[in-house]
């Protein structure tokens, strides 16, 4: 479990985690691994108060598809754990302040 607040927690299973290339220089590895992370929520799977996705709705409209889930890109690092980690850490920043 994912603890967002002290009310609201996300089940990893809702999680959608993907590793793909990442973009921008870094070296010879940057074609040949996979190390950025792409974290996808979808809205309808996890069961939070209705205001709270309003609130996220309304403030993070370019992170969202069209069909209601959440894409965080994350490629600061240059491990895959490292960017897993960030790309949480972001959601649940996104979501603290919605």
């Amino acid at each position: 479990m994912i603890r967002i607040t002290r009310d609201i927690t996300i089940d990893e299973k809702d999680l959608d985690i993907a590793f793909v290339r990442a973009s921008g220089p870094g070296g010879q590895n940057v074609n040949k691994l996979s190390t950025a992370a792409q974290l996808r929520l979808d809205v309808g799977r996890v069961t939070v108060e209705p205001d709270v996705w309003t609130r996220r709705t309304a403030f993070a409209v370019q992170r969202m598809t069209k069909d209601g889930v959440n894409v965080i890109h994350a490629q600061r690092c240059r491990t895959r754990e490292r960017n897993r980690a960030d790309a949480i850490d972001r959601l649940r920043e996104l979501l603290r302040e919605a």
